[in-house]
């Protein structure tokens, strides 16, 4: 009786100390949870982020009525009525898609206001385990930026979630699908500037007719230099520019369409009668493939959600109903006033309705609008080019921070030249807005029907919206998506091909990258370190024990990589304190620094070994060295004494009469806390505790006196926490040495042709041009210990 007494007791003072110690996390988290929720605006600071949305968000949407209507009646126009049918098409693709679809469905489903493709893949990754990469653990749920829901098990969503992870095939077409929309996000990327400066430039041919194109073209391009050469300073320094030239360019435009509407025929007002709609398809053919023209009055619509991290859902919504809808509502229909009263005047349609003393000013204001325009695509391509690198879609390349304030303003030198490139490319090879047009309009609808494909789960899982509401939405979107996406088709040789052969050259790239890496983690998953054998070693490793401190570098969340069996077998010493470290990226857009490092003993103390997984969201950015060194030893630091702590509540007869029933197994962890970052947060993995009998292997180093070898670990038993933080901060005065492992994959001689393709010469190739791992962890070569070994998958 008395013993069970005692056993209460005892498990009574272990609840007491989890609930003493989950009163501050429970505290923390709260207020961490608030700080990564939408935050709510004053109403003046609202509007005044509406403002300075004009000009990151809406600068591509904005300068679409410079081609739109060159791009509808390229080969003239038949009568007024055909006219208000495609003004009627235009003001209906503009409320359903922009207004209706974009603006109050999809921007809702934003990842804590991340916006994109690779935002909805996250949060499905997050409510479904779909993510192909499974270096997941049940820990980073605790996250407070890991917003997920749970379903009953008989519910529709729930049903949905298992139908998603029931097969490899699903979980490979989501994948693909998402790479597919972000290829062509990255198409847009390279279109978008060669459009919209071409067309801008175009105005100089109203006032210089007889300019011949080619000067056009130069001017372009020489606009497309001077852009792109510039990006590496940022946009910091000159986005406060941005929102004013956007709002004086939508003020001029509706301003100038009200006028033309009066002033050339405002019977192109009973265009807003959808009935019109369906007269312009009775037109026969050609009013079908003009589709691909009128598409172009909603491109920049993705750029919507895409820049969406840059401003509140709110703002954007404001903005949009405010300013950019009426006014692009009153230019496209005062253009199309101009054009029924001047029907052989459609080409620059725009400049020749204005009025001479305007002209250069608006030309002036068209092209600073189409370079914010182009600007935004630009900074928006680098921001999917960043996701995808985190989630391990992409070769590593280097990403500059360009503004302090701003965390998600970057720059890719690599990515910033090969857009250049293609973009003069383009520019210069076609030398016309129609060809342009084409393939920017086929990037575009692609784009929005991946978005459309992707939001039926997000409004199943995530929302758990009802069916027919996701009906509704699915059968709305693709009414107006499909029949785009068919005229875009038909004009695939007419230029059309373009973003098609950017998009499979972006995938093939990707896909292989992200097949070479998953092959890699299998392997090295399966063919990880037992830990019998590493504590078969004894303490010291079966090695000298060297002053400080070794960083070994995995992409194994658990266990020891097989590479550090290499390692040990090829070196005659070791560092006195070893750290696994992981850098793992999660689905989530950012991890909070408190919460980014979990920390976990590696056997018995005297080993001296630990685990440590650094979690980043995609959005995140890596610390310079410095930073991050210090980051984890204070973790480090924090986990010896919540270990501590852990062990002064348990009883010491309690281990006595453990360790008599318990055979000498040097196996048994000593402690097993596993601390989360600085967030005070301690998950208790086991509360057995012994002594080790292990006798050190090289106990002779400290018979040496050499002040270069510190004593063999398992002599040293620590009488308190202070003693081991001592020999910590000994270890870390005595250097960190980051070690890498350098491991290359090569296909096996019986693997098929594909394979042997995709891993020994592409992936190989990849590898070989992308960024070291060293340079993406900012580690300095003198700091630096590269192990490399060659595996077969």
């Amino acid at each position: 009786m008395e013993t069970r007494t005692n056993e209460y007791s005892r498990k009574g003072a272990m609840w007491e100390l989890e609930r003493n110690l989950d009163q501050p996390m429970d505290a923390e988290a709260g207020r961490l949870r608030n700080m990564y929720r939408e935050k709510t605006y004053p109403t003046i600071l609202l509007l005044r982020l509406a403002f300075q949305s004009l000009g990151v968000v809406f600068g591509d949407l904005g300068t679409s009525p410079l081609y739109v209507f060159y791009n509808i009646f390229p080969h003239g126009i038949e009568d007024t009525e055909q006219v208000i049918g495609a003004l009627s098409l235009i003001i209906y693709s503009l409320t359903l898609i922009p207004l209706v679809k974009y603006v109050f469905i999809v921007l809702r489903a934003n990842d804590n206001g991340q916006g994109g493709t690779f935002a909805l893949y996250s949060l499905l990754c997050r409510h479904a385990k779909i993510n192909i990469i499974p270096n997941q653990h049940r820990t980073d749920q605790d996250l407070t930026t890991y917003s997920r829901r749970t379903y009953e098990e008989k519910s529709l969503a729930a049903k949905i979630q298992r139908w998603l992870e029931g097969h490899q095939f699903r979980k490979n077409l989501i994948l693909i699908l998402v790479l597919f929309g972000t290829c062509m996000a990255v198409g847009d990327g390279i279109l978008t500037p060669a459009i919209s400066v071409l067309s801008a430039t175009g105005g100089i041919q109203v006032e210089e007719g007889r300019m011949r194109n080619d000067v056009v073209v130069i001017i372009s391009v020489l606009i497309l230099i001077g852009l792109f050469s510039m990006q590496h300073y940022g946009t910091d320094k000159v986005s406060w520019l941005f929102a004013p030239i956007v709002f004086v360019w939508f003020i001029l435009i509706g301003i100038l369409g009200a006028v033309n509407i009066c002033k050339y025929d405002h019977s192109v007002l009973k265009a807003f009668n959808p009935v019109y709609v369906y007269r312009y398809f009775k037109r026969g053919k050609t009013s079908w493939t003009s589709l691909g023209g009128i598409m172009l009055s909603i491109t920049g619509t993705e750029a919507l959600f895409a820049d969406l991290s840059y401003f509140p859902v709110q703002a954007i919504q404001i903005a949009f109903t405010v300013v950019v809808f009426p006014c692009l509502l009153l230019q496209y229909t005062g253009q199309a006033a101009f054009i029924a009263a001047n029907t052989n005047k459609v080409s620059h349609a725009f400049y020749i309705s204005l009025p001479a003393p305007i002209l250069w000013p608006a030309f002036a204001v068209a092209t600073a609008a189409a370079i914010v325009a182009s600007q935004a695509t630009i900074s928006a391509t680098y921001s999917i080019i960043k996701q995808a690198l985190a989630l391990g879609c992409f070769p590593r390349v280097k990403i500059i921070h360009t503004s302090k304030k701003y965390l998600g303003q970057i720059y890719s030198p690599d990515i910033n030249w090969i857009l250049m490139v293609f973009c003069i490319a383009v520019t210069a090879g076609f030398k016309n807005q129609s060809q342009i047009a084409n393939a920017y309009g086929t990037a575009v609808i692609m784009v929005m029907l991946v978005t459309t494909f992707l939001m039926i789960p997000i409004m199943l899982l995530v929302w758990r919206s009802h069916w027919t509401l996701v009906v509704a939405f699915t059968v709305l979107s693709l009414l107006v998506e499909i029949p785009y996406f068919s005229a875009v088709v038909r004009k695939i040789d007419q230029g059309g091909w373009v973003p098609l052969v950017f998009a499979a050259g972006f995938m093939i790239i990707m896909y292989v990258w992200h097949y070479g890496t998953l092959k890699r983690y299998e392997f090295e998953m399966h063919s990880k370190v037992s830990m019998a054998w590493i504590l078969g070693l004894g303490p010291s490793l079966g090695l000298v024990r060297v002053p400080g401190i070794g960083l070994v570098y995995t992409e194994l969340a658990s266990g020891v990589p097989h590479i550090f069996s290499h390692f040990i077998t090829n070196l005659p010493a070791i560092h006195s304190t070893l750290v696994f470290v992981c850098v793992k990226y999660l689905p989530v857009y950012t991890v909070p620094p408190d919460e980014r490092f979990l920390v976990k003993r590696i056997g018995p103390k005297n080993f001296h070994m630990f685990r440590c997984v650094a979690r980043y969201g995609y959005k995140d950015i890596h610390k310079k060295d410095d930073d991050f060194e210090k980051m984890l030893f204070d973790s480090l630091i924090l986990f010896v004494r919540l270990e501590s702590m852990m062990e002064e509540y348990s009883d010491s007869d309690e281990y006595s009469t453990l360790m008599m029933s318990l055979p000498n197994n040097p196996g048994i962890s000593n402690g097993g806390v596993t601390t989360t970052g600085t967030n005070n947060v301690m998950e208790v993995m086991s509360c057995t505790s012994t002594h080790d009998s292990i006798v050190p292997v090289n106990s002779r180093s400290n018979d040496t006196g050499s002040s270069q070898v510190m004593p063999a670990s398992g002599q040293m038993a620590f009488q308190s926490v202070g003693d081991e933080i001592a020999f910590l901060n000994a270890c870390r005065d005595a250097g960190v040495v980051h070690i890498l492992g350098n491991t290359v994959i090569r296909a096996r001689r019986d693997s098929g042709f594909v394979k042997k393709i995709a891993i020994n010469y592409m992936y190989a190739f990849l590898r070989k041009i992308c960024r070291e791992n060293s340079a993406i962890f900012n580690v300095p070569h003198e700091s630096m210990l590269n192990v490399g070994q060659v595996f077969y998958v």
